[in-house]
C-alpha cells in the first residue's frame, strides 16, 4: 500500500521559513516525479514545484526563487524549503507522486502565514 505522509507544516510569521517534509513508503521511491501542491480556501488546487527523476525541477512563477524542492531518495523522501513566507502562501500543501499512470497523494500540511 502506497503512502504518502507531510509533516512540517504550521503558523509562521510573514518573512519566515518553513521545511515541508513527505515520507513515502509501499512504492519503489526516486522513479517518478515528485510534485508539492497546495490549495487555499476558496481556490483551485495549485502546482507549486515539480522534481522529475532526472533532477530537473519547475515552480510556479510566485514561488521562484523562494521555495526549493529536493529528493533524498535513501530516505524516501521529498522536501520543499519555503522561505520569505508571505501571506498568499496561506493553503493546504500536498506531495504528490506521479509514477506512470498512477498519482499518489499525502493528507496534507496546513501552512499558515500570519502576523
Amino acid at each position: 500500500q502506497v503512502q504518502l505522509v507531510e509533516s512540517g507544516g504550521g503558523l509562521v510569521q510573514p518573512g519566515g521559513s518553513l521545511r515541508l517534509s513527505c515520507a513515502a513508503s509501499g512504492i519503489i521511491f526516486g522513479i517518478g516525479t515528485m510534485n508539492w501542491y497546495r490549495q487555499a480556501p476558496g481556490k483551485q488546487r495549485e502546482l507549486v514545484a515539480t522534481l522529475t527523476i532526472t533532477g530537473n525541477t519547475n515552480y510556479v512563477d510566485s514561488v521562484k526563487g523562494r521555495f526549493t524542492i529536493s529528493r533524498d531518495n535513501a530516505k524516501k523522501s521529498v522536501y520543499l524549503q519555503m522561505n520569505s513566507l508571505k501571506s498568499e502562501d496561506t493553503a493546504v500543501y500536498y506531495c504528490n507522486a506521479a509514477l506512470g499512470t498512477m498519482d499518489y497523494w499525502g493528507q496534507g500540511t496546513q501552512v499558515t502565514v500570519s502576523s
